[in-house]
């Protein structure tokens, strides 16, 4: 189906997925992860290199579920967690912690000079999946976090992934904010975003993928037709 979705649909579309379907946002979450990191895999080949940097909430907990299926491919995968990990959300700190039980390396960067350090680790081969910030971020993207999106842009990498929309870009408008995530790919879920079509976010997103999250056909439709 191609439709464009707002942050509210989308919003609708997880909360009756678990309310009236009884999937679990934990199933939402391993669906849209592990096919996120199949489109990763068939973009960029077998054995790559990826150094995934997720945020607290959801976004980070796809990215997490990216990690755990890109290493059992075959990646070599390296991980930080960008803020305070009390902070995380409860599917999210579910699935780092299946990550740390992997031992797949993850190091904690909540401070600027941490941040600094893994952005210095960056390898030229490595694909860098920016899983920071979800569809809800609006306005401008605070200190430290905005300076790490500038660094990650400039860093030397072979290329940017962003999971859903590339963090401090408004999924409704399409504008960016102070610091936005530069993509060569975005692997959004359910739908391509409303703002996507906007002028101002196509140097932004890249190439776009829709990966499927197991959301009911119908309850799709039935958004979509409501709106």
């Amino acid at each position: 189906m191609t439709v464009a979705l707002t942050c509210e649909q989308i919003r609708r579309v997880d909360k009756l997925a678990i309310e009236r379907y009884g999937i679990s946002g934990l199933v939402l979450m391993e669906n849209a992860g592990r096919n996120a990191a199949s489109l990763i895999g068939e973009t960029y080949g077998d054995n790559g290199s990826a150094f995934i940097v997720c945020g607290v909430g959801n976004n980070g907990g796809d990215g997490f579920v990216i990690a755990r299926h890109l290493h059992n491919a075959g990646w070599s995968v390296r991980l930080a967690l960008a803020g305070d990990p009390s902070r995380m959300t409860s599917d999210t700190q579910t699935n780092h912690r299946i990550t740390v039980a992997m031992a797949i390396p993850i190091v904690v960067a909540s401070d600027a000079q941490t941040q600094r350090m893994i952005i210095d680790s960056i390898r030229k081969t490595d694909v860098v999946v920016d899983a920071l910030l979800g569809t809800g971020f609006q306005g401008d993207v605070r200190e430290p976090t905005a300076t790490l999106i500038r660094e990650l842009n400039d860093a030397g990498k072979r290329a940017m992934v962003a999971v859903d929309l590339p963090s401090g870009l408004d999924a409704d408008s399409g504008q960016p904010s102070n610091a936005t995530i530069q993509a060569d790919l975005t692997v959004t879920f359910v739908a391509r975003k409303c703002g996507f079509s906007a002028q101002s976010a196509a140097r932004f997103l890249g190439r776009v993928e829709v990966a499927d999250i197991g959301a009911p056909r119908q309850l799709i439709e039935e958004i979509v037709g409501s709106a």
